[in-house]
């Protein structure tokens, strides 16, 4: 069996290779994909098929796909270009007689408030149409707050627009097992999964979490969401990241980025990564 894993060079990427790896599936058997395969020349090293993929380049894709049995679709990044790439990825995966394609969606994306919930909900319309498929809709990345501690620290603050809102947040590492786990297992074609770490928290429990684990004063500071947005931009991230992150914090604030569904903890077989452990594991 053929298990083809787009976006490999990625962090998401690469920990779903290695999730397969770890489950036993033979690295002859795995094939990984990137537009710059030289960025995963390490797997090629390893016996996993390395093969260029870029779905600008609709061309790329019939070689890269050929033979797929099983696809994992790794959302892309650029928002204005995602469901145009994703649609020639899809047309691509069928064309190659693919027997399922798992997309890594986001939580809630058919009633999220997101301005970039209609690009994955488009995304999964189109793939139900044309394939078995099964849906992985990932919520937000631990990483995204463990990346940003050493700012956390200096300022003694996390700053945010999500008030009291519950973020049900786990690992990348916990959502690439979930997506193994999809890749290996039979019976989940068809299933939309609501992933999410198991123990959600507001961001002033975050700044609390980051304060026992530091012996530090951290303090959780509301803004709204113009506020945080500045906040960012003058921190020097592009105005339309800035905007996107503003947007999500919003949702968090309305818990659209909450989930009690369970399916992540299943899927990889094991409790997910808590806050504190990952803290911990960022600070070492």
């Amino acid at each position: 069996m053929s298990i083809v894993v787009t976006a490999a060079s990625g962090q998401l990427g690469r920990l779903t290779v290695e999730a397969l790896l770890a489950r036993g599936v033979p690295a002859s058997d795995i094939v990984a994909t990137s537009r710059d395969v030289t960025r995963i020349k390490d797997f090629a090293d390893r016996g996993v098929v390395v093969r260029r993929a870029d779905f600008a380049e609709p061309d790329s894709l019939p070689a890269a796909f050929a033979g797929a049995d099983r696809l994992l679709l790794i959302s892309t990044t650029t928002p204005s270009e995602r469901v145009a790439n994703h649609r020639r990825a899809i047309d691509a995966a069928v064309a190659a007689g693919a027997s399922l394609v798992a997309y890594t969606s986001m939580l809630r994306a058919d009633t999220s408030t997101t301005s970039l919930a209609p690009t994955h909900s488009a995304t999964e319309e189109y793939l139900r149409e044309r394939l078995p498929s099964v849906m992985l809709r990932n919520g937000w990345y631990l990483e995204n707050y463990t990346s940003q501690l050493p700012q956390v620290r200096q300022g003694g603050v996390v700053v945010g627009a999500a008030g009291h809102g519950r973020i049900s947040a786990a690992t990348r590492s916990d959502y690439a097992g979930a997506a193994a786990s999809v890749l290996t297992t039979d019976g989940h074609a068809g299933n939309v999964y609501e992933l999410g770490g198991d123990e959600a928290f507001t961001l002033a429990e975050l700044a609390a979490a980051i304060a026992a684990a530091t012996g530090e004063r951290i303090e959780y500071a509301h803004l709204t969401a113009d506020a945080f947005t500045q906040v960012l931009t003058d921190a020097g991230l592009p105005a339309e990241l800035a905007h996107v992150l503003a947007d999500a914090d919003l949702a968090m604030s309305r818990d659209e980025m909450f989930t009690d569904s369970g399916d992540l903890r299943r899927l990889i077989g094991r409790p997910t990564t808590t806050l504190a452990e990952a803290i911990t594991a960022a600070l070492r």
